[in-house]
């Protein structure tokens, strides 16, 4: 069973702060990098790639990018006013190499800025689209002097390579899996960015760690929208033969209250046992509908793919103020809410593992005497311990699974699995 472990928020939040500095796009030596740190972690991580050009339903892959240096001199002096050296956010990421001198003018047609938070560096992209950028904060662009010329210096590289993903496999006693998908392609963001790959890091050890498995389990580190497109693009048909509930995470590092996004139905194995956690295991949550989706639960949940993905974030991305800033950094998440995180993702995994459809042995009520199941000591007290097995028991008639039999009875399935457990020991119950 899944405890919340002292330190493991501690030990999730150092992972996120090594693969911070990291220039990480949608493909590229940050995104490798970056899987072989994690691979420290989860030796078991296997690299994927497909090639530049390659089709992906209706997308073709891009060009592989890389940057070296790119920044911005005030002329004469010679003072650099932007430079990727002190944050990785100041470049326009897919930003073609670029070399001149431009007046104020010319340059502020490549400056992205946010005027309502003027302390900000926005994050901005141009994967399919041949140009070039600086982002800046909203002071940093006033302080700029207009009568001056600019010296601009991007030493980046679009080539025919690849791009990549990982994906960790862990078998159980079943081929039915539950998958974990999540996305390492944004520079130096925390809690949008590096909460979910961290987090699902340690849900591999935590999988890994149970001697018996009933279920397989897969992990994805992708490139968002392009790599979970090509990765199912590869493997749509083991998909839908095998996934029986699935999770972008993503966002789960701030201590905020958590959030629900649901499949495009709401109606998955994914969704009721993520409502049925949140609802018991939370102070309360923000529950979303699927038109506000955004991030890789539009492919999963895409018509003719149809997976059984829903997500369980804390601040939704696109939902709290820092998101695709420079203000999405490591003093916004924290070890606590890592920690919080990893907690519900458990109890999810234990549940999962415990869910079957149960019937009872007997006709009529079992007398629980007989068996001193009247006496049995919980947190609950002996007789409302003894409400619940009956409870439970009266739901169980082979047509609930045991979250079902949670809901029916508006209990957590988590706190549920201790009474199968008795009651499976007293022969009182049996799994279908």
């Amino acid at each position: 069973m899944a405890e919340l472990t002292m330190g493991v928020g501690e030990d999730i939040y150092e992972l996120v702060k090594r693969l911070f500095p990291i220039h990480r796009s949608i493909t590229g030596k940050g995104f490798r990098e970056s899987l072989r740190i994690i691979k420290e972690y989860l030796p078991e991580i296997e690299i994927g790639s497909i090639r530049s050009g390659e089709r992906c339903f209706d997308w073709t892959v891009p060009e592989e990018w890389d940057i070296e240096e790119a920044y911005i001199e005030e002329l004469p002096s010679g003072k650099r006013v932007v430079d990727i050296r002190d944050n990785n956010l100041h470049i326009v990421s897919y930003s073609e190499p670029f070399e001149g001198i431009l007046t104020f003018e010319e340059l502020e047609k490549h400056l992205h800025y946010r005027e309502d938070l003027p302390d900000a560096i926005p994050y901005v992209t141009s994967y399919y689209h041949r140009t070039w950028g600086f982002c800046l904060s909203y002071n940093q662009f006033k302080s700029l002097d207009r009568s001056k010329k600019y010296r601009v210096v991007i030493r980046s590289s679009l080539f025919k390579g690849e791009l990549n993903w990982g994906e960790v496999y862990i078998p159980g006693n079943t081929d039915k899996e539950v998958v974990f998908s999540t996305y390492l392609c944004h520079p130096s963001m925390a809690n949008n960015e590096l909460s979910g790959p961290a987090l699902c890091t340690f849900l591999g050890r935590y999988i890994k760690s149970k001697e018996r498995r009933k279920l397989s389990y897969r992990i994805l580190f992708l490139p968002e929208t392009i790599g979970s497109i090509c990765y199912i693009s590869r493997n749509l048909k083991r998909l839908k033969e095998k996934v029986i509930a699935g999770f972008v995470v993503t966002c789960v590092g701030d201590d905020r209250e958590f959030s629900y996004l649901p499949s495009r139905y709401g109606n998955t194995l994914a969704d009721k046992l993520a409502l049925n956690i949140l609802e018991h295991h939370t102070s309360g949550f923000k529950r979303y509908s699927f038109l506000d989706r955004g991030s890789d639960e539009r492919q999963y949940c895409s018509p003719g793919v149809d997976l059984p993905f829903c997500s369980v974030m804390r601040s939704k991305y696109g939902e709290y103020l820092e998101y695709h800033t420079s203000l999405d950094n490591l003093e916004l998440v924290s070890p606590s809410g890592l920690e919080g995180s990893y907690d519900i993702y458990t109890k999810m995994i234990d549940v999962l593992e415990n869910n079957s459809v149960y019937v009872t042995t007997t006709l009529c009520e079992p007398q629980m005497s007989r068996r001193n199941l009247y006496h049995k000591i919980s947190h609950l007290g002996w007789s409302g311990f003894t409400k619940l097995m009956m409870d439970f028991l009266a739901y169980a008639d082979g047509l609930n699974d045991l979250i079902d039999i949670a809901n029916i009875i508006g209990k957590s399935a988590y706190e549920l699995i201790e009474v199968k457990d008795i009651l499976l020991k007293h022969g009182l119950l049996r799994e279908l």
